[in-house]
């Protein structure tokens, strides 16, 4: 084995000292246990990156087909010790952490499970990511980047207790924001019809814009040097934080209300829906992630290709139950409204990229939304 190669037991203790360094300004020595964890984790992350920058030049050539797959949540786990099994460094990062003192399982014990997920829905979506990257398949995950996932449960007096589940107060090693690639998702306002050269054309007015901006999460393929991508979308504020001339005019709680409105969206999963303002949090969720994926797939498909030829033959939209059903009227509202399609072109794009499997025929697993909700909102 090439003493230049991380399998090499003496250069990943180099490189794992290294790596140590710069992130935390300390040798390991002086480490606490997370930050034994998190040098590890960005080691193996950016160990893949070369392999990550490949598989995605790789699914750009012509011809080569993409799914992505759309759920409300992705139940991960822990990653470390699944990277390090499909990497094939367990072993070697086994023995070159002992020989430094270090247990590798209680670096293991030490990651936060990511609140991405809950239940089964989010389990299974995790499975097709693990299995579509070891199967080398080119299949990404999009979702939200929850700040405070579900709840952490305690048990008090024989009581069930939540508290907010803060997965990411130390920061999460594997994921990679993308904030270049941010794109803008719009609420409320009103549509004006105008007719252009004998055409029927929407525009979408007086809006609320919400910056969505993207988070990369690797999904390492079991020893085929395959990564794809999780996308998980954050909510944040499109205009300034502050805004300071309504402060100088004493409307003090005003001056934070578009900040907190808009941060609440990539909140938790699943807000309580019993009341009318947790109805539209849910609503707003779902629409915020499928029309930031879906905008984000058609640029780069554009970027890519020049145009919109060829979209149905390379690219697949699963949606995973009916948290993103509202995939197939957004790619339809951006074909006609912002590509220039016809109804019927649009209409046939959308039937051959979007598919749908459903879990369960419960009446709460169906959603079903109040129209005037669902027209004030979008």
């Amino acid at each position: 084995m090439s003493s230049n190669s991380i399998r090499n037991k003496e250069r990943f203790k180099k490189l794992y000292q290294e790596k140590f360094a710069y992130i935390h300004g300390k040798n390991v020595q002086e480490g606490t246990t997370l930050e034994r964890y998190q040098a590890l984790a960005y080691l193996i992350r950016d160990e893949q990156a070369k392999n990550w920058i490949a598989t995605n030049k790789r699914y750009d050539e012509p011809g080569q087909k993409q799914v992505y797959y759309f759920s409300i949540e992705f139940l991960l786990g822990r990653m470390l010790g699944l990277n390090l099994l499909n990497t094939g460094l367990r072993e070697v990062a086994q023995e070159a952490l002992q020989e430094l003192g270090i247990d590798l399982a209680e670096l293991e014990k030490c990651e936060a499970d990511a609140g991405l997920g809950n239940g089964g829905l989010g389990r299974l979506g995790a499975c097709f990511l693990d299995s579509m990257a070891s199967l080398g398949i080119a299949g990404h995950g999009c979702g939200i980047r929850y700040k405070y996932g579900l709840f952490k449960q305690k048990i008090v007096d024989g009581f069930q207790v939540e508290l907010p589940d803060e997965w990411l107060k130390n920061d999460n090693p594997w994921e990679i924001k993308k904030a270049s690639k941010a794109v803008e998702v719009k609420f409320g306002g009103h549509v004006r019809t105008d007719c252009v050269y004998g055409r029927l054309v929407f525009y979408h007015e007086d809006y609320e814009v919400v910056k969505a901006v993207p988070y990369d999460m690797p999904m390492i393929g079991y020893g085929n040097d395959v990564v794809n991508t999780l996308r998980l979308w954050s909510a944040e504020p499109a205009k300034k934080d502050f805004d300071f001339s309504t402060f100088n005019r004493g409307e003090y709680l005003k001056a934070a209300e578009y900040k907190s409105n808009v941060e609440a969206i990539s909140q938790i999963l699943y807000p309580d829906d019993s009341n009318q303002s947790g109805k539209t949090l849910r609503l707003k969720q779902q629409y915020f992630f499928v029309s930031a994926g879906v905008q984000s797939i058609v640029k780069r498909y554009k970027k890519k290709h020049g145009g919109l030829e060829g979209f149905a033959d390379c690219i697949a939209i699963h949606i995973n139950d009916t948290h993103p059903a509202l995939c197939i009227p957004e790619l339809m509202r951006i074909l006609i409204d912002e590509e220039g399609m016809g109804w019927d072109e649009a209409w046939s794009i959308t039937t051959k990229v979007v598919s749908y499997t459903n879990h369960t025929i419960m009446p709460e697993a169906l959603e079903r939304w109040p129209i005037d909700m669902f027209k004030s909102l979008l």
